[in-house]
């Protein structure tokens, strides 16, 4: 879902007005609405800003793919020649991608690894700068089976 369309719903759910949710992000009352109606698009940042304000996770405000992904560095599995991660004994795994889960191992020891290193490619995917890809798989690989409940 579009973030114009889940901003109003979460908003109203939390009970508070365009102002209030204004004055929690240091925003005007008409950047609230212009996101609100689709005129504009918050940041990755300010979408990060805005789920604290909101007490929701950030993933709820984010358009992601409804579609199965890597659980260790978010790629959809649709990816033209993306290839299945692959057990000890050689079987695939459906859970992760090659690039990230090959013979049993990851291939990435920690989360910033898999950030340094994927964050190139999906700027080049998506045109979306360095710094919005680094801070956007932040907010999104804590929320995959790999990374969540561990430190990193």
């Amino acid at each position: 879902m579009a973030i114009k369309d889940v901003l109003p719903e979460i908003r109203k759910e939390k009970g508070i007005t365009q102002e209030e949710l204004a004055a929690k992000v240091y925003v005007t009352r008409q950047a609230v609405s212009r996101w609100e109606t689709g005129e504009t698009t918050p940041s990755i940042d300010m979408a990060k800003l805005l789920a604290c304000a909101l007490d929701v996770p950030v993933t709820r405000l984010l358009d992601l793919p409804q579609e199965p992904t890597c659980q260790c560095c978010g790629t959809p599995f649709s990816v033209p020649n993306m290839p299945a991660g692959t057990d000890a004994d050689g079987a695939e795994n459906p859970d992760y991608c090659k690039w990230c889960y090959d013979h049993g191992e990851f291939t990435n020891a920690t989360m910033d690894d898999v950030i340094e290193h994927s964050a190139p490619y999906l700027v080049q995917a998506t045109g979306v700068s360095l710094d919005e890809a680094v801070s956007f798989m932040g907010a999104l690989l804590p929320t995959l089976a790999r990374w969540k409940n561990q430190d990193n």
